[in-house]
C-alpha cells in the first residue's frame, strides 16, 4: 500500500514539473520583432558573456589584419534557440561578414524570445565589433 501511494505522488509529481515548461506559441510560423516581445531572446548569459564568445571564436580575416569597424547581422532566434536566416546587413569587406556567420552559426543556443508568457520565432539584428 506504501508503495502504491508512493508511486502515485511521484507521478503526480513528475507530471506538475513537465507542466510548468513554458508554452509554444501556436502560431509557429510568425517571426517577431523586438518592438512588441515582451520578452527578447538573447545569448546565454546576456550580452557581456556573447561579447566574450565573439571575441574568443571570431578570427580576423588575413587580409583584414588593420581592419576595425562592426559588421552587422541579423538572425532568426528559432523556438529551441537556434539560430536560422543568418544574413549579414553590412560587413567591412575581406569576408569579415562571413566569418561572423560562421561565429553564430557554431555558437550556442541562444534563449528564445516571449509575447504574452508564449514562447516565439523572433527576428534580431546587432552589430559584432571587429578590432
Amino acid at each position: 500500500m506504501k508503495n502504491l501511494l508512493f508511486l502515485t505522488v511521484l507521478f503526480f509529481s513528475i507530471q506538475l514539473s513537465f507542466g510548468q515548461e513554458k508554452t509554444i506559441h501556436p502560431n509557429q510560423n510568425s517571426i517577431y520583432t523586438g518592438a512588441v516581445i515582451t520578452i527578447k531572446p538573447e545569448f546565454p548569459g546576456g550580452q557581456k558573456e556573447f561579447d566574450k564568445y565573439i571575441k574568443k571564436n571570431y578570427n580576423i580575416p588575413p587580409d583584414a589584419n588593420n581592419v576595425r569597424g562592426k559588421v552587422y547581422v541579423t538572425f532568426v532566434v528559432e523556438i529551441d534557440g537556434t539560430l536560422t536566416d543568418i544574413k549579414v546587413l553590412r560587413d567591412l569587406g575581406f569576408e569579415t561578414g562571413k566569418e561572423a556567420i560562421r561565429v553564430l552559426k557554431q555558437g550556442p543556443k541562444w534563449i528564445p524570445g516571449q509575447q504574452k508568457g508564449l514562447i516565439v520565432r523572433s527576428i534580431i539584428s546587432l552589430p559584432i565589433s571587429v578590432n
